[in-house]
């Protein structure tokens, strides 16, 4: 009997000739999209419907503008409460009765909100878009909000913000906000407990009567339908959803400015949270594409320079991230780590390192092509099933793109040089143009860190 005896990676990768060969890359295929068949019904809601027929379903997208009309006035909380319960009855059916006739059809819907917009998504066997655009619009039209349901989500929605607002990241993510954003409305993605206590069933059926409305709102279908005709039962099952008033989108919140971190004390804390942010461009912004490449190379991917560094090098974390996050008006860059309370202060100088670096040191052709690769390639992944698809349509559409700019996206990464990447490093990279916060026990991590300065007061 033969003992198996146990090799490592690097044993495995490689021959008594040195290390195996890696296979070339393949060539890229262009990004498979279908046309968009798009419209505005009478009502004002835009509809957009794309065919793919690789499996008999369909996806559905609504996204309504939910903007808060009066800050300060409880939208954040009455509009959690507004989503928990859109689907709990209406006139006509009761919770059981839409579940079962989603059932049916093999679909399902759900609703979600943030500072921005009310989300109804789902899916469900093609044959049945019928069913479920019937189940939507009684939802849109008819929804009753009951007492006890509004009740029952408002008891759930509180012990829920408890426990989030009892997690790192949770915290470190609001406190990052507030630096980047101060009191705009788009950093209220969770209220307060106490605004979700004050929330009556009233408030929710008013609300829903004056801020989820058609005019403003898309409505995206991807699957195994016919567009025209997916169009026309659109028409026939939402038609009647009506109002005068035109859905509110989010104004454009402040850009990020540069300065000093924000020490957050989180008493016996033994992990700290980095979260640096510095602006960005949108994607529809020359620069975008140069963007994108830094950012792969800087830590926008698993082989990027700072992952190389303070997970491969140093362990001082299971996983860093960096990368545009897009708001209203424009973007903003990113970049987040965790590490242990000993080595808070190593990882940020570090972190401050390749920041640098990449400014000194800009990305080779090497770096570069690798990171093309994988920024073509992370879309075609993304887009290969019917969900990924409506909701980029979705986004694109928000933001007034449609599928020709992704169409064109390949292209444009592909045209870019080395000395645009380089130019990108300089100008979104630079370790003086971040913000941000540390998130940790100040008791423990506060010397070293302060120590090296750029640390407010």
């Amino acid at each position: 009997m033969t003992t198996a005896t146990h090799r490592s990676a690097e044993q495995i990768g490689r021959t008594p000739a040195g290390p195996r060969p890696l296979p070339a890359l393949g060539v890229t295929r262009e990004v498979p999209l279908p046309d968009v068949t798009g419209t505005t019904l009478a009502n004002g809601l835009r509809v957009l419907v794309a065919r793919r027929a690789s499996v008999p379903m369909v996806e559905l997208r609504l996204r309504v503008p939910f903007a808060d009309p009066a800050p300060g006035s409880g939208h954040p909380a009455i509009a959690e409460l507004l989503s928990e319960t859109l689907l709990t009855a209406t006139a006509t059916r009761d919770r059981v009765a839409i579940d079962d006739e989603l059932a049916a059809v093999g679909a399902d819907l759900g609703a979600s909100v943030d500072p921005e917009r009310l989300l109804i998504a789902g899916s469900g066997l093609a044959d049945g878009l019928a069913t479920i655009l019937d189940v939507l619009a009684d939802v849109l039209t008819g929804a009753t909000h009951p007492d006890h349901e509004v009740a029952r989500e408002r008891e759930r929605l509180v012990e829920r913000i408890a426990v989030a607002r009892a997690q790192p990241r949770t915290i470190a993510r609001e406190a990052l906000q507030r630096v980047r954003f101060g009191d705009h409305p788009i950093t209220a993605e969770m209220p307060t407990a106490e605004a979700v206590t004050a929330v009556t069933a009233e408030r929710v059926r008013a609300t829903h009567a004056a801020s989820l409305v058609p005019r403003g709102s898309t409505l995206t279908l991807v699957g195994d339908v016919d567009p025209a005709a997916a169009v026309a039962a659109v028409e026939r099952a939402l038609g009647s959803w009506t109002s005068d008033r035109t859905a509110l989108e989010l104004s454009a919140p402040p850009y990020p400015v540069p300065g000093e971190l924000v020490l957050v004390h989180r008493p016996g804390s033994v992990q700290s949270q980095l979260r640096l942010s510095g602006p960005a461009v949108p994607r529809d912004d020359p620069a975008y594409a140069a963007l994108q490449l830094a950012n792969l190379v800087f830590g926008g991917y698993f082989s990027s320079r700072w992952m190389e560094n303070i997970r491969e090098d140093k362990g001082y974390t299971y996983g860093a991230h960096s990368g545009p996050e897009f708001i209203p008006g424009g973007a903003v860059l990113g970049v987040d780590t965790d590490v242990a309370s000993d080595v808070t202060a190593a990882a940020l100088l570090e972190t401050r390192y390749e920041l640098g670096r990449l400014c000194a040191v800009p990305p080779t052709a090497e770096e570069i092509d690798a990171a093309r690769s994988y920024a073509v390639g992370s879309l075609l992944i993304s887009l290969d099933n019917q969900g990924g698809l409506a909701s980029t349509i979705a986004g694109l559409a928000s933001v007034g793109l449609d599928l020709d700019w992704l169409r064109g996206h390949p292209a444009r990464l592909a045209a870019v040089t080395v000395d645009e990447v380089a130019d990108a490093a300089l100008r979104f990279f630079a370790p003086t143009g971040f913000s941000g916060v540390v998130v940790g026990d100040a008791e423990v991590i506060g010397p070293r860190v302060r120590a090296l300065g750029g640390i407010a007061p």
